[in-house]
C-alpha cells in the first residue's frame, strides 16, 4: 500500500467503467478524503435486461463511500449539491458526461482528468482502440487539468508505452489503467504542494478519437491483412471485431478474437485452406480465435470442428 498522501485532500471521483476503477482505488489508499462518487446511473444488462450498476459504483458502494448517479450535471440544482461539498479537487477518469463550466469551477484546485492517451493525439471517447487501429507505435496516459473544451486541458503528467504488432485492446486497456492510477496520486500530491505546473498541450499533432460503433467491427477483406489484424486487435474482446457467413440456421455474425497476418494471396474473402486462412486485399488473415453468438470463444482448431470454413469458400 502506498504511503499516505503528504497533504490529504477533500475530493470527489467522477468515473464510470472498470478502467477507473485502479484510479478510484489508488486515491484512496494515498488517503485523501472521498467525499463523493459520481458515476452514471446504472443501465440495463444482461438477459433480464436489470438495471446493473457501473464498475465505479459498485466498488464505491462496496466500500461504503457515498455514491451518485445523476443523468446531466447541468441543472442547477446538480451543481449546487457539487458545490456545497467543499471541495479541494475533483478526479475524473472515463465519467461520461460533460462538466459544465459551475462544475469544472467548484473544486479549490480545478478538475483533474486522466486521459488514455498522449495528448493533443486522440482527444476524444475511444483513445485506446484508435491507437491500435492507426497502428501507432505508443500509446500512454496524460493527466490533465480540464477546461471547457474536449481533452484540450493544459498537462499535468504525461507518461508513454510502446505498442508492438501483439498488443490488444484490452491489454492496452489493463496496462493505461494501471499506469493511471499510479500517475493520479503523483498528480494530486504535486497540485497539493504547488510543486506541478500544468503546461498547454501542442497545437500540432491534433487528432480525435470518435466513439466507436459497432459496425465498425466487420472485417472488410478488400483490406489488407495488416489493417484487419489491427482491427481484431483494437476491438478485442469487445466489441469485437466480426464477419458474416451462411451457417446451419441462416446468415450468423462470426467474432474473431484473434488473427495474424500471413503472406498467401488470393481474391479477398476466399478460405484459401483448413486452417481458416483468409486472403485480403493485400496477404491475407490467419483467424485463431473465433465465436458464434451465444457460445464461448474457441480456438480456430476447435471453432472448425463445429462450423466449416472450407477452402474456395467466399466469405462476403
Amino acid at each position: 500500500m502506498p504511503p499516505p498522501a503528504a497533504r490529504a485532500l477533500r475530493l470527489a471521483f467522477m468515473g464510470t467503467p472498470d478502467f477507473a476503477v485502479p484510479a478510484l482505488q489508488a486515491v484512496a489508499e494515498a488517503g485523501h478524503l472521498i467525499a463523493a462518487v459520481y458515476a452514471q446511473p446504472p443501465r440495463p444488462a444482461g438477459r433480464g435486461q436489470k438495471p446493473r450498476p457501473s464498475p465505479v459504483q459498485a466498488f464505491a458502494e462496496a466500500r461504503g463511500w457515498p455514491v451518485r448517479t445523476p443523468t446531466s450535471l447541468k441543472s442547477s440544482e446538480a451543481q449546487a449539491d457539487f458545490t456545497a461539498l467543499d471541495l479541494d479537487v475533483a478526479v475524473v477518469v472515463a465519467y461520461g458526461l460533460i462538466l459544465p463550466q459551475a462544475i469544472l469551477d467548484a473544486p479549490r484546485l480545478g478538475c483533474v482528468n486522466l486521459h488514455a492517451s498522449l495528448l493533443p493525439r486522440w482527444r476524444g471517447a475511444a483513445p485506446i482502440q484508435r491507437a491500435l487501429l492507426a497502428g501507432d507505435r505508443e500509446s500512454g496516459v496524460t493527466v490533465m487539468q480540464m477546461e471547457a473544451g474536449l481533452d484540450t486541458g493544459p498537462m499535468l503528467l504525461q507518461q508513454a508505452v510502446p505498442l508492438d504488432a501483439e498488443t490488444t485492446g484490452q491489454a492496452l486497456h489493463d496496462r493505461l489503467a494501471a499506469l493511471g492510477a499510479a500517475m493520479i496520486g503523483e498528480a494530486l500530491a504535486g497540485l497539493a504542494s504547488g510543486r506541478l505546473e500544468a503546461r498547454p498541450q501542442p497545437d500540432e499533432g491534433v487528432t480525435y478519437a470518435a466513439k466507436l460503433e459497432k459496425a465498425e467491427g466487420r472485417l472488410d477483406w478488400r483490406q489488407s491483412a495488416a489493417e484487419l489484424d489491427r482491427r481484431v486487435r483494437a476491438f478485442a474482446p469487445r466489441p469485437g471485431a466480426y464477419f458474416e457467413v451462411e451457417g446451419d440456421k441462416g446468415r450468423e455474425r462470426v467474432k474473431v478474437l484473434a488473427a495474424a497476418p500471413r503472406p498467401e494471396s488470393g481474391v479477398p474473402g476466399t478460405v484459401l485452406d483448413d486452417r481458416a486462412t483468409v486472403a485480403c486485399g493485400t496477404g491475407s488473415l490467419r483467424l485463431l480465435q473465433l465465436q458464434r453468438a451465444g457460445k464461448a470463444p474457441l480456438a480456430a482448431e476447435a471453432f472448425l470442428r463445429g462450423f466449416a470454413l472450407p477452402a474456395g469458400r467466399v466469405l462476403p
